[in-house]
């Protein structure tokens, strides 16, 4: 099953729609509570990410019978130093979306302790892409 979500940088109205969707979909399918909630989290802290530092993105996503593969693509200015935004609590968030709640620099450690496979690209002016993978376990 392939799903597909546009996220639109700033706007924080509709942030987690995408992740909530995912969340009735996983549901419906029957799968792991726990699954579902790490799978749920990871991808709401990437949305929230496109969405607080990104113009825009795309989420796809493809359910498997084994693997959930979530792949995240924004046009945005790119990480600069992603060791440095693998440590928790480092962020670049603006005093405006920090204000909001967002940016306590905790979305990329809690994808990558809420996902089984974590891989982000990324250059500074050419956006980024992350892969989120975990596995389904029946």
């Amino acid at each position: 099953m392939d799903l597909d979500y546009n996220i639109e940088g700033g706007d924080f109205t509709h942030a987690g729609e995408a992740s909530s969707h995912l969340k009735k979909i996983l549901k419906s399918l029957n799968l792991d509570s726990g699954l579902i909630r790490r799978t749920v989290v990871s991808m709401y802290e990437a949305e929230v990410n496109v969405v607080a530092h990104a113009w825009s993105g795309d989420i796809h996503v493809n359910i498997r019978p084994d693997q959930i593969h979530i792949t995240i693509t924004d046009s945005g200015p790119g990480i600069p130093d992603l060791e440095l935004a693998m440590q928790k609590g480092y962020s670049t968030a603006s005093p405006a979306v920090r204000e909001m709640g967002f940016g306590a620099g905790m979305g990329l450690p809690n994808i990558k302790e809420n996902s089984d496979f974590m891989d982000i690209t990324s250059k500074p002016g050419s956006g980024t892409i992350m892969k989120i993978v975990n596995q389904i376990k029946r």
